[in-house]
């Protein structure tokens, strides 16, 4: 049964720019890549996982269940290793998508191994590592527990249709947050970030990536095919607001800081973290404007040449059971990719643990599910183009 949920102030995703995370425009996040694609004939070596019961995953900071008297132990994983014998070697290594990419790109555009079997990144920079063929494709013979369990919102993003690559280790959603008491009223739609009672108390995301889908769906855009038109006329919307003295702004994951201060009413902000400082400040609200809201997912991949590729496909198929899944979403607190672990939350006796299943932000309701959506991924050929008027903005 999931222990009791975790009521740390740091999430992962706080913590990513103390820790070193920033937005990167130029160099391999952007534009220097040379032409690199690898064939899916070129991926693959011969698989060591029968002799060899180890494998290498690469994770973010804050992103798995730890021992509450013991941080160096991991339940979920310790439990995995006693069933299947299989060791992990669990590395907190990735601090921000580019930067990461920056690490590891020599290696897979040089045909090479990464000495990693597993990485999760964002779904946004999921999609450049299927188009440059860098991650394998995964055997779901191995994993019936992702065929039965992903969530159906979660099946088919355009960068990967059918999660033939990726598959999600946790989800989130992009939206708003604001303190109800101090602001003195609800907010429902994007467009109220622009009152006149807000202004100068508003912050937004600074990255391009994280920022640009929420503000597209303020104007009535189908994110899954929005166009560059869309992007142009949300920057100049922008623009404006920030002549105009509307836009406090613009932050890292530091935002977090503003809102409980009251320095800021509102905000774009992460349903993870909003989870955080409820739990400090039931005064501090999350809204998925009736507009929609983005639904993103950091996912994990196989990259090219790993030498433990059936292992690591286990172990992403033992993180769908529904029973560690609910474990996992009860220390993490975000959204979870296997519906039925909430079923899982609601029998635990323990009454803390139960009330996370009623939480919209780790199981969103069907209302709440309708307004979800994934945006289209940033294309190589745009990107750089698009990062450099967003930054401009932004003052990156």
């Amino acid at each position: 049964m999931p222990p009791a949920p975790r009521t740390s102030p740091l999430s992962r995703r706080t913590l990513l720019r103390a820790l070193g995370g920033g937005a990167v425009s130029g160099g391999l996040a952007g534009c220097g890549v040379p032409a690199a694609y690898v064939s899916a004939g070129d991926r693959a070596i011969p698989d060591r996982s029968a002799a060899d019961k180890r494998l290498t995953w690469a994770n973010w900071p804050l992103y798995i269940d730890t021992d509450d008297s013991d941080a160096t132990k991991r339940p979920t994983l310790d439990a995995f290793r006693k069933r299947t014998g299989i060791a992990v070697d669990y590395v907190e290594e990735i601090n921000d998508n580019d930067e990461f990419f920056g690490k590891i790109s020599p290696a897979l555009m040089n045909h090479q191994q990464t000495g990693r079997d597993l990485i999760v990144m964002s779904d946004w920079m999921c999609a450049r590592f299927v188009r440059l063929g860098w991650v394998q494709e995964m055997d779901r013979a191995r994993q019936p527990n992702v065929t039965k369990y992903l969530d159906p919102l979660l099946r088919s993003p355009a960068f990967d249709p059918g999660r033939r690559y990726t598959v999600p280790w946790q989800s989130g959603i992009t939206g708003i947050a604001y303190n109800r008491r101090k602001l003195g009223r609800e907010i429902r739609h994007v467009k109220d970030l622009w009152a006149s009672d807000l202004k100068g108390r508003v912050t937004l995301l600074s990255g391009l990536d994280e920022a640009f889908a929420l503000l597209m769906q303020g104007n009535g855009v189908d994110i899954t095919r929005w166009t560059a038109n869309d992007f142009d006329e949300v920057c100049d919307q922008v623009e404006k607001y920030v002549r105009s003295g509307r836009i406090r702004r613009f932050t890292g994951n530091d935002y977090t800081k503003d809102l409980v201060t009251g320095d800021v009413l509102a905000c774009q902000a992460y349903s993870g973290d909003v989870i955080q400082l409820q739990a400090d400040n039931p005064d501090i609200r999350f809204v998925v404007p009736e507009e929609g809201a983005e639904l993103w997912s950091d996912s994990l991949m196989i990259p090219d040449r790993a030498l433990h590729k059936t292992n690591a496909e286990r172990l992403i198929d033992y993180y769908y059971e529904p029973e560690v899944a609910a474990e996992l979403a009860a220390w993490v607190n975000y959204v979870c990719p296997v519906p039925a672990a909430r079923e899982v939350l609601a029998a635990s006796k323990d009454e803390d643990t139960a009330a996370l299943a009623e939480n919209p932000l780790i199981f969103p309701d069907a209302e709440m599910r309708e307004r979800l959506v994934i945006a289209r991924d940033i294309t190589a050929k745009g990107r750089v183009g698009f990062a450099k008027r967003w930054n401009a903005i932004v003052g990156l």
